[in-house]
């Protein structure tokens, strides 16, 4: 258990324990403070970033472990959802797009663990895409954003979803093969 629990797989915890951070930033002063939305946008940037780095390092010192590839995209998922959900109680995000997008992600959780006797399925380009757009997606409702700019947000987040579903049939397709 020793060798699961290295530097990446550590990042990867932390990014999960500071979650509720970025929640109670998110909430501060009635969720319309604009300073507050900018710390909480550097919050999530922050804690995508780690996301980034334990994979890098992961890959650089040869120490992708099992544990590391299942609990990255569990800590990826909670990061969006923390985002989304806390968006969606303060009206700043449509509740369809935050129902559409974790239940894909909470879908495909459940169906890596139906599966996991057959080995751990690491995500591929599509799914690494589909985080990044999901991720700077609700980075875009987390910003005080100017409303001229919607159109702009709306669509990013358009795209997100997009390849959040096709990622996801993909996803099951590959794993039933």
């Amino acid at each position: 258990m020793a060798k699961e629990l290295n530097l990446p797989n550590s990042l990867t915890i932390a990014r999960i324990a500071f979650l509720p951070v970025g929640a109670y930033a998110i909430f501060k002063n009635g969720g319309d403070d604009q300073t507050w939305q900018w710390i909480a946008w550097v919050i999530f940037f922050l804690i995508g970033m780690t996301d980034v780095l334990d994979g890098k390092l992961a890959r650089s010192r040869n120490s992708v472990t099992e544990l590391g590839k299942f609990l990255d995209p569990v800590a990826d998922k909670a990061m969006i959802a923390t985002a989304m959900i806390s968006l969606s109680i303060l009206d700043r995000l449509p509740w369809w797009i935050t129902i559409v997008i974790l239940s894909r992600e909470i879908f495909i959780t459940f169906f890596r663990l139906a599966v996991i006797n057959r080995g751990v399925i690491p995500a591929n380009r599509g799914g690494k895409l589909k985080a990044m757009f999901q991720g700077f997606g609700v980075g875009f409702y987390v910003m005080p954003l100017s409303s001229s700019l919607y159109w702009f947000r709306d669509g990013f987040m358009y795209i997100a979803i997009a390849l959040t579903i096709g990622t996801g049939i993909y996803y099951v397709r590959s794993a039933l093969k």
